[in-house]
């Protein structure tokens, strides 16, 4: 348990350390002023960041807690379908391991948004920078002229996403003592639809909403 707390805990603090450099880097307190100064006035814009800088610690709080919850229910769901399709015992601190390992995946995200917007799309909105998730089908797409409930399916669909799935796999067939196809089917009957569940509640609340 000892060596899972630790994992997590450097998975948090990378985490705010990364999409902190991507702040300081691609001056996104800059480029909230301009998006706001077309709805408030300075003054307005002023408090909002006092506001802001004032509670500043919580951002520090909600990554672990978001971390954690996220971690903690995708090990649920895969905990259940080893428990279907596996003979071998799995503790689910075992399994939080690993879940913890193939989420260090998704700190390449915020790190191929610096290397766009800091070396090659020097040009950009805050809109830019909020709607590109580096190789997904949103990209291939486009968030211009797209349906608001279909920009979350297009940006689940992605390389990292599906780097995630294999890792997770080649860990379950590891202590599965299977293989990774094994491991693959489990991930994608438990983690998969339940992914698809949420995906679909989604695009739900988004078209009804938007």
């Amino acid at each position: 348990m000892k060596n899972s707390f630790f994992k997590f805990l450097v998975l948090c603090l990378l985490s705010i350390l990364i999409n902190t450099i991507l702040s300081e880097l691609l001056h996104i307190k800059e480029l909230i002023y301009s998006s706001l100064s077309e709805q408030l006035t300075s003054r307005q814009i002023e408090q909002y960041f006092e506001f802001q800088d004032k509670w500043q610690w919580l951002s520090y709080i909600f990554v672990p807690v978001m971390l954690l919850i996220k971690t903690t229910l995708i090990s649920s769901v895969i905990y259940i379908g080893i428990f279907f399709f596996s003979k071998i015992p799995i503790t689910f601190k075992q399994l939080w391991y690993y879940v913890i390992t193939a989420e260090s995946v998704f700190l390449l995200v915020p790190l191929f948004k610096i290397i766009r917007f800091y070396f090659f799309q020097t040009n950009y909105t805050l809109e830019d920078i909020q709607s590109f998730y580096p190789l997904s089908a949103l990209n291939i797409v486009g968030h211009k002229g797209l349906e608001p409930w279909l920009i979350y399916p297009f940006q689940i669909l992605n390389l990292f996403e599906l780097a995630y799935w294999l890792v997770l796999a080649y860990f379950i067939g590891k202590i599965t003592e299977t293989n990774m196809d094994r491991g693959l089917k489990i991930v994608a009957s438990s983690y998969g639809s339940a992914l698809l569940l949420w995906v679909t509640m989604i695009m739900f609340f988004t078209l009804n909403y938007s």
